[in-house]
């Protein structure tokens, strides 16, 4: 199956959210004014997740790494998948990393796709309208999954950034703007090129603070790096080689198999991987903590 790289399985942390579900029943919530990060809260006042602090190195996998600034958080793959499914996305079971800042309501994701060496000699053609529509196409299906387990439907609205390559760094980026239950948000996309896959890495966050934002996560990714022998230009014949190229990792490489395999539903979560409203989120997350306190 995971030769159908883009097709992704649902991995749902059921444990981790009966646990979560049983403290909030505990004691029943009073009305009260919620906080927000950027009003003194802190994704560490997350109970059920397992922070460590910067500065220091976080572990993705075994195949990069990642520098955590100073002022920052960082969880490993078990916690990003139990604080994905707080958000109510579906888990890949690939996601290795969660990276924030203390106090702040925008978060980053790391996934790995193991699809071997990808080509960039798309990188002069990638055709921005038509990706789009693919985007929204494939949105519409991941909707009817979304609608199974009770979640709001999302809808693409545009590009907040065409995709572009930057064929010195073999850095992928794109960004998508989408909308939800009247609240708009930002999944800004990144793909950092291995020699034996891709590493998907997601910021999210609102339109309107993604042009300041995008300087910090810049900073972060700066601080990521494949371990020795993993890097792009360490690609040797005989490796393994993907699929498809970069036109496939924007549009969801894959689809025709995954579709004839009954699996379209789990297509795009990469695309629109993190729920929007961040801020109506961390009112719930954090309120339920005081209250259990």
């Amino acid at each position: 199956m995971k030769k159908r790289t883009l097709v992704i399985l649902m991995v749902v942390c059921i444990c981790a959210l009966l646990a979560f579900g049983q403290n909030n029943r505990k004691k029943k919530a009073q009305p009260s004014p919620s906080p927000s990060p950027s009003a003194g809260a802190s994704w560490e006042n997350i109970e059920s997740v397992q922070f460590s602090k910067g500065p220091a190195l976080g572990d993705l996998g075994d195949t990069a790494k990642v520098k955590v600034p100073e002022g920052y958080v960082f969880a490993g793959g078990n916690d990003t998948r139990n604080i994905m499914e707080m958000m109510q996305n579906p888990t890949s079971g690939r996601e290795l990393g969660f990276l924030a800042p203390a106090g702040e309501d925008w978060f980053i994701v790391f996934e790995f796709s193991p699809i071997g060496y990808v080509k960039d000699d798309e990188k002069d053609s990638l055709d921005a309208d038509a990706i789009l529509q693919s985007i929204k196409d494939g949105t519409a299906e991941s909707n009817k999954e979304r609608a199974r387990r009770g979640w709001p439907p999302l809808t693409i609205l545009g590009w907040a950034t065409p995709p572009h390559y930057n064929e010195q760094t073999h850095n992928l980026e794109w960004a998508v703007k989408l909308e939800s239950e009247g609240t708009t948000g930002v999944n800004h996309n990144t793909r950092l090129l291995g020699r034996g896959g891709v590493m998907e890495v997601t910021l999210v966050t609102g339109p309107e603070t993604l042009a300041e934002t995008l300087p910090q996560f810049n900073t972060v990714v700066s601080g990521f790096e494949f371990i020795e022998g993993q890097k792009y230009n360490q690609f040797r014949p005989g490796d393994k080689m993907a699929a498809y190229g970069l036109t496939g990792l924007i549009a969801g490489g894959g689809v025709a198999v995954a579709a004839k395999a009954g699996l379209f539903k789990w297509i795009w979560k990469g695309l629109v991987a993190a729920a929007i409203g961040i801020s109506a989120l961390f009112k719930r997350l954090f309120s339920r903590e005081k209250t259990n306190a």
